[in-house]
């Protein structure tokens, strides 16, 4: 009786239904990977319903990724939330990431969720050009509606972009023209592009701000950031989706493997992905699709639900990772900025 025991209590603890390892602090530390204001409402309106003291760090997903494997060994933050799920999926192939199945992902649609709970969706955002009209009539130059129309000798200096090393929307960029491309003509599309670009931004919503100044006639990034800068006042911003087709982002939340507090971390994982919780963020400038199919997305979205998505592969995207930023190195010589 004592041996079967024994081993009913490894079989419950292999497949998860409780363990001895995990830990519970009362204080969660999150690494942010989605807008600042949006990070601060959600570790706001979660510690006030949970009364776990909760902190985050905002970084780019490049920057992210960066630190957890830095920390593989001694992790520092227990939460993953925000940004492209690509780096998700690079993160979890060093194990940085510990699954996790939230009992709120039933509410989640299968495409937005990983089916061994590596990471779930929240929001979804489309992948575009942003542009100064005032710049581009100063110009005597045209909204780019696609791909190609970047390599245009009149938007020659006239664009930037962030790095795909730094930035989780610059990488769902790379990845977007490998996919749509090929990868030959992909890569070749990239070296040209680099010759019209004039400044990778270490973040990827930077371009959107800098258009929105006045410091740069074209951007590329998401463009719920575009939308956000629009209605903070920056009213010059126009928008447009690639007419070849643009890729788009799912933003994850993922529990880190070897958190300090991996109990906390769950249970800010379930909060993230209720109706409640992901709706919070277009109260703070956050407008993109939700995940959760009973929650009410910001009308802004409207405006570009008809851009053509193309049928981005995020498994592959996260698992190429650093051979694709490997190959845009060669290919381009552009450093990753510092700051």
């Amino acid at each position: 009786m004592k041996k079967i025991f024994t081993l009913l209590i490894s079989l419950l603890l292999s497949i998860g239904i409780f363990s001895a390892e995990e830990k519970e602090t009362g204080e969660l530390l999150i690494y942010a990977g989605l807008m600042e204001d949006h990070a601060i409402a959600a570790a706001k309106e979660f510690e006030k319903e949970t009364g776990i003291k909760t902190k985050f760090v905002r970084m780019s997903s490049g920057e992210i990724l960066a630190r957890v494997r830095a920390e593989k060994n001694n992790m520092t933050a227990s939460v993953w939330y925000g940004g492209p799920i690509d780096a998700f999926v690079a993160a979890n192939e060093e194990g940085l990431i510990q699954p996790y199945k939230s009992p709120n992902a039933a509410d989640i649609g299968d495409k937005f969720k990983d089916p061994n709970g590596v990471w779930t969706g929240i929001y979804v955002g489309y992948l575009g050009f942003v542009a100064n009209k005032e710049i581009l009539k100063e110009l005597g130059i045209e909204m780019p509606k696609s791909w190609q129309d970047l390599l245009k000798p009149e938007y020659k200096g006239e664009i930037v972009t962030a790095h795909p090393g730094s930035s989780g929307t610059a990488y769902t960029m790379l990845a977007t023209v490998i996919q749509l491309m090929g990868p030959e003509e992909g890569m070749k599309y990239m070296q040209k592009l680099n010759g019209q670009v004039r400044q990778y931004t270490k973040s990827g919503t930077a371009p959107g701000r800098m258009v929105g100044l006045g410091e740069t006639a074209i951007g590329i990034t998401f463009l719920h950031d575009a939308i956000k800068y629009r209605k903070e006042g920056y009213e010059d911003i126009i928008m447009a989706a690639p007419a070849e087709g643009t890729g788009f982002e799912i933003g994850g939340v993922a529990v880190l493997a070897n958190g300090p507090d991996q109990v906390s971390a769950k249970k800010f994982v379930d909060w993230s992905l209720s109706k409640k919780a992901q709706e919070l963020g277009q109260t703070v400038g956050s407008y993109q699709f939700l995940t959760n199919t009973t929650a009410i997305p910001p009308s802004e979205v409207e405006e570009i639900k008809g851009a053509k998505l193309i049928e981005y592969d995020f498994d592959w995207a996260g698992k190429n990772r650093k051979n694709l930023l490997d190959e845009f190195s060669k290919a381009t010589k552009a450093e990753v900025p510092t700051k």
